[in-house]
């Protein structure tokens, strides 16, 4: 299966995929989701849905800073999981980061998201755990 992997300004499909999947951590955690926060970040990032049959079934969510390009969301919808799509966004991303000459891909992810595994693989490396979060980073040769 392959996704195609294309930009979206489809704000109301992103909120309701990132609540879907986060909200289990949310409550673990004691957080509490902050539109006013999603709003703002909608507008800063560089949005990208995954789709498969030409239904959106991921987003993934980049923006850059401080030479890195970071991942700021990447989900993808419970039943799609574990079929590859989170790698090929991770790619994607990376391929993102060379074009523009950077060399640097970091994201954060909950220590207790199994999707660390999945990081891991990919070549990112924990550079530290505070506050229940991973800030991890790989370098793109």
């Amino acid at each position: 299966m392959e996704a195609i992997i294309r930009r979206t300004d489809d704000k109301a499909f992103a909120e309701n995929i990132i609540r879907q999947n986060m909200s289990a951590y949310y409550k673990h955690l004691d957080m509490h989701w902050d539109p006013d926060l999603f709003d703002k970040n909608w507008d800063e990032f560089d949005s990208y849905a995954l789709v498969v049959n030409a239904c959106p079934v991921g987003l993934l969510c980049l923006n850059r800073e401080a030479g890195a390009y970071y991942i700021r969301e990447l989900q993808i919808n419970q039943k799609w999981q574990r079929q590859g799509l989170g790698t090929a966004a991770i790619r994607y991303a990376m391929a993102i980061a060379q074009q523009a000459n950077v060399d640097l891909l970091r994201l954060r992810v909950f220590s207790i998201n199994p999707a660390t595994a999945l990081y891991e693989r990919m070549g990112f490396r924990i550079l530290k755990t505070e506050g229940g979060t991973h800030y991890m980073e790989r370098t793109i040769f």
